[in-house]
């Protein structure tokens, strides 16, 4: 359950960030802009902070896609190609929403060579609004289920000690301290939590390779490293949780009255 928890997380990350670097702006320039200008303004935004990408786009280019998708050649139609040359730029996520593409616009306006600016206000709005929806709930639904996986780990722990309880209540009376009434059994912990942590990974493991070959688009958001990582804070969690529930058990019953293990 954590295990799926943290790819959970880390999937939703990556796919809003996927979503934001997607969005981008186009600048489209005069008939009156030269080379040297162009490739000035690609080399501008391409060192800019807020760039990921910037793909030059010809009016030749630009008609023969709109060739394609009207099925129709316009050009021989009209006698001239009225289209511009264009620059498609993608952002980098923290900066795709309308507060920095307006800053953004005002500076490319500012060149005279820079006819207009275009992006889609209405659909970056609804993005960064849907992603931190989506945020939230995730964020709820995270807490709602570590809650959970710990109740269950814990009291699955403190089952299996209570029986065990009068044997814990008796080396106590002949004199064997805390510490070493609880060693044994947080070392089960650890081993138990170690144990459980690898079969969870592996099974998490398979989950996420069949899941791939459902959805292969999948595979683009993985990060070995980032899964490494999540592979070993599942073993870690299991063994601290496993251990601590242990502890906390044994002196529970440590600090009961002997009348009251009956009950």
């Amino acid at each position: 359950m954590l295990g799926t928890l943290g790819l959970l997380v880390i999937n939703a990350n990556k796919l809003a960030t996927h979503f934001k670097e997607n969005v981008g702006f186009q600048v489209y320039l005069k008939d009156t802009a030269s080379s040297a200008q162009t490739d000035f303004l690609i080399q501008e935004l391409n060192n800019a902070p807020f760039t990921k990408s910037v793909n030059l786009i010809t009016k030749d280019r630009a008609a023969e896609k709109l060739k394609a998708d009207l099925g129709e050649d316009f050009v021989a139609f009209l006698g001239s190609n009225p289209l511009l040359n264009s620059l498609e730029v993608k952002l980098n996520a923290d900066y795709a929403n309308t507060d920095t593409l307006q800053i953004i616009e005002k500076d490319l306006l500012k060149k005279s060579f820079v006819k207009e600016v275009v992006y889609q206000k209405t659909m970056i709005n609804k993005l960064n609004k849907n992603t931190r929806a989506v945020a939230f709930f995730i964020l709820i639904f995270s807490s709602a289920l570590l809650i959970v996986a710990i109740a269950l780990i814990n009291n699955t722990i403190r089952l299996s000690i209570y029986s065990q309880r009068f044997l814990i209540r008796t080396m106590y009376l002949v004199g064997a301290t805390r510490t070493f009434i609880s060693k044994p059994f947080i070392f089960k912990g650890v081993r138990q939590g170690s144990i459980a942590g690898i079969i969870a990974g592996l099974l998490l493991a398979g989950f996420l390779v069949l899941s791939t070959r459902f959805i292969p688009d999948l595979l683009q958001l993985q990060d070995e490293n980032v899964l490494l990582i999540l592979f070993i804070a599942i073993i870690l969690v299991g063994i601290i949780i496993s251990a601590f529930s242990a502890f906390l058990a044994v002196l529970r019953y440590l600090r009961l009255k002997t009348s009251d293990l009956y009950f």
